[in-house]
């Protein structure tokens, strides 16, 4: 506040800032600017005590008036740092999601409201000097680029925006729509993967973000990595996945009728420490066994056990079914 000033009203501020008429004096004179904007519509019972009109922001104008306009002699927001400028502002915004702004992401960063709202000529509810989330953008590049993604949520398609998830003016952090856990956020629309189950996930448990990025991946669905090396982060590989195949009778032989026994030269001779019945011509049983399309040759193992674990897996958020029997008799999360 400029010392010693007194208010002098806004008709007196409306003799020379004419572009910043109020709603009546627009209707009157077809002006527009100010009287667009939810601050140039508000009631004198909706101000909450404080002066009506331009010195609610700027401060008493009286010393600005009596020195033909010195700028030295009112409030000039655009002139304050982000702490300056935003503590006019919360002297009327500091309900419900504003209250936590002191010690937001944004201003810590030296990020305040003026960066965002446009006070004197904004349209809409929030006076945004541009949408969400292509104001979010002109700061957060990264997040621009993976929502250009092939995998990512519905943002460019309009369906959604940053404020969906985050509320820009919380408390450090991520500034998340939720006074809980992430993943809490994250069910309110992926309900089918709440739960309980019988056999949970670990990851899925505590953090949704430890195998997905909510903002774009070029993996399938959200993934941060594909399959199978997000899964083999955590789990160790099928023991099944690091042996060759015993025959490699391909899919157009089998058909033709050639057979491991009808044509043995298509056998891969490696070691069988698993004694594979396979690979044992001794009994009819172990024959039909042996007789058994196999397309990627020696390869066969390693196609099947370490190319997607959902080919099998299908539902790693949980499930009340176990993942895979062990020979003592447990069971697997």
């Amino acid at each position: 506040m400029i010392e010693g000033a007194t208010y002098v009203g806004q008709e007196t501020c409306l003799e020379c800032h004419d572009d910043m008429a109020g709603e009546d004096f627009a209707k009157a004179t077809g002006g527009e600017g100010f009287a667009k904007t939810i601050h140039g519509r508000l009631a004198n019972f909706e101000m909450m005590g404080a002066e009506k009109g331009c010195e609610s922001c700027h401060g008493p104008g009286s010393q600005h008036v009596d020195n033909d306009g010195d700028t030295d002699y009112i409030l000039r927001l655009s002139q304050l740092n982000a702490d300056q400028s935003s503590a006019v502002c919360e002297k009327c915004h500091t309900d419900g999601k504003l209250m936590d702004f002191n010690h937001s992401g944004h201003l810590l960063s030296d990020v305040g409201c003026l960066d965002c709202h446009s006070i004197h000529d904004g349209e809409g509810k929030f006076t945004l000097k541009a949408e969400d989330p292509e104001l979010c953008y002109t700061c957060h590049k990264e997040e621009q680029a993976k929502g250009n993604f092939p995998s990512h949520h519905p943002l460019v398609e309009g369906k959604m925006n940053c404020s969906s998830c985050h509320n820009v003016h919380g408390a450090t952090g991520e500034s998340l729509n939720t006074d809980e856990r992430l993943n809490d956020l994250c069910l309110n629309c992926h309900t089918r993967y709440q739960g309980p189950f019988v056999f949970g996930h670990a990851p899925v448990e505590d953090d949704c973000t430890i195998c997905h990025d909510p903002h774009g991946s070029v993996a399938n669905n959200l993934l941060v990595q594909n399959e199978p090396f997000l899964c083999l982060q955590c789990h160790e590989g099928h023991f099944h996945m690091l042996r060759e195949s015993n025959y490699s009778v391909t899919a157009a032989d089998y058909a033709a009728g050639m057979t491991h026994a009808t044509n043995p030269g298509q056998g891969v001779n490696t070691p069988n420490p698993y004694n594979d019945s396979r690979n044992v011509q001794t009994s009819a049983a172990n024959q039909a066994l042996a007789d058994i399309a196999n397309p990627h040759g020696n390869r066969g193992f390693q196609m099947s056990y370490g190319t997607k674990c959902t080919t099998c897996h299908k539902v790693v958020h949980g499930s009340d079914y176990p993942s895979q029997p062990l020979s003592g008799g447990g069971l697997t999360r």
